[in-house]
């Protein structure tokens, strides 16, 4: 009676654990940059704005888009990645070679030879054949597609202008988690006025699609598949 009790409680914690779902963890890589503190602009007199004229224009742009220009800022990307790869290989040799050598005359005679014992007569006289044949094919084919939207943040303001963005975006559904990473250098003209830049307009993109869950452990292979499948198995 104390085993089936011991089992049963076994049974509970299994069914508890893995019932429970953590939330993975973010990756300090992707980590949005905090927006830099402005420093107060010194008061002069005669001017509407504080500071000097350069640097009220910079700061009060009443005639362009709002878009993002400093670190801190955020903007969208639709991802609109698709890739279609297809090869094909098909090789066929075909190599045949003959080759003949007469019997040659010796002081006016063909000169032949039998081994001692034996009853059979050998010649100079040679036929050389050779072929070979290989033929070979291979074909691969390869298809991807993402799409999406993701928020990033801009987290450098290159020399030119051009920004360096990066964000992370984490999703909890049913059985398991579903985590999109992305990072890359955006053109500020590239930047449309809804602050949408599309996946093929950022420069130096990485872009990490993966899950956890059931689902995803599900379609992974096994250690033991994985080493009938590698270079280590011979057969």
């Amino acid at each position: 009676m104390k085993a089936s009790g011991n089992l049963g409680v076994l049974f509970l914690c299994a069914a508890w654990v893995g019932g429970c779902q953590t939330v993975p963890t973010r990756d300090p890589a992707f980590a949005p940059a905090p927006p830099m503190v402005q420093a107060p602009l010194p008061n002069r007199n005669g001017s509407i704005y504080p500071g000097s004229s350069d640097v009220a224009v910079a700061e009060v742009d009443f005639f362009s888009d709002i878009r993002p220009r400093r670190v801190g800022d955020s903007l969208t990307v639709v991802l609109l990645e698709r890739t279609d790869a297809s090869k094909k290989n098909d090789v066929n040799v075909d190599k045949q070679t003959d080759m003949q050598v007469a019997q040659p005359t010796l002081f006016g005679t063909q000169p032949n030879f039998r081994f001692p014992g034996g009853s059979t007569q050998f010649t100079l006289q040679q036929d050389i054949n050779s072929q070979k044949t290989f033929d070979g094919k291979g074909e691969a084919n390869q298809s991807n597609r993402l799409t999406g939207e993701i928020t990033v943040t801009v987290i450098e303001v290159l020399p030119n202008g051009n920004l360096v963005v990066q964000g992370e975006k984490i999703m909890t559904l049913n059985r398991g988690h579903e985590q999109l990473r992305l990072s890359g250098i955006v053109r500020p003209m590239d930047i449309s006025p809804n602050n949408t830049v599309p996946s093929t307009r950022v420069a130096n993109a990485t872009i990490v699609y993966s899950g956890e869950g059931e689902v995803a452990d599900a379609s992974v292979m096994g250690w033991l598949a994985r080493f009938f499948v590698s270079a280590l198995f011979p057969f």
